[in-house]
């Protein structure tokens, strides 16, 4: 064969023409398929922390807020409500939460920032049910050791108002306490730690 007739100035045009035509092409497949990967908007939005107003909170009153698709309970508990919780140790099955989860801010008598604020995943550890807030004192359907709690309805499990469960019910933990944070005296972000940022 004769090559020395062809032209390679034009071979190595269209050579680098056809390089760039591929790389241009691949570059129109890949960006579709890796933005699929991404997560979507809604995704994120149902991780990203949670900013719950409590300046209109009365005392009493239960807020129910989302958070990672899950329902998040912020309770301003009475005074009253507060000096209960310490009786109630010897109806527990953890009491001081050693074998539930929430984060060091919380591990104290009242598994909480801040002692009349609880914040608390609002799923029973049984099957994740969503219990009845029940504040009310010795129901006739929950009996006289009922102190007001949380009652979860599809198994029986009992969770006083700090979350802890009762002995002898189906739940075996406390209820889950989330990471959370005071931005000022009266806001709060669900889904941050109390070490994430100062406040």
């Amino acid at each position: 064969m004769n090559i020395e007739g062809v032209d390679k100035s034009k071979r190595q045009f269209l050579t680098t023409a056809l390089t760039v035509v591929g790389a241009v092409g691949t570059g129109y497949l890949a960006v579709p398929f890796l933005a699929q990967m991404q997560p979507s908007v809604k995704a994120m939005a149902a991780g990203a922390p949670v900013t719950v107003d409590i300046s209109k909170m009365e005392t009493g009153q239960l807020l129910r807020v989302e958070w990672r698709g899950k329902p998040v309970w912020v309770l301003n508990r009475t005074q009253a409500v507060l000096d209960t919780l310490k009786s109630l140790d010897n109806e527990l099955s953890d009491p001081r939460s050693e074998k539930s989860s929430q984060p060091e801010s919380s591990k104290n008598p009242y598994r909480s920032i801040k002692p009349e604020i609880l914040v608390a995943v609002g799923l029973c550890t049984h099957l994740g049910c969503s219990p009845t807030f029940r504040p009310e004192i010795a129901p006739h359907d929950l009996g006289e050791r009922w102190k007001g709690g949380f009652f979860c309805p599809c198994h029986g499990s009992w969770f006083d108002l700090a979350g802890r469960v009762y002995s002898g019910v189906p739940a075996p933990t406390n209820l889950e306490i989330p990471p959370y944070r005071y931005i000022t005296d009266t806001q709060i972000i669900i889904g941050e730690s109390a070490g994430d940022k100062s406040a």
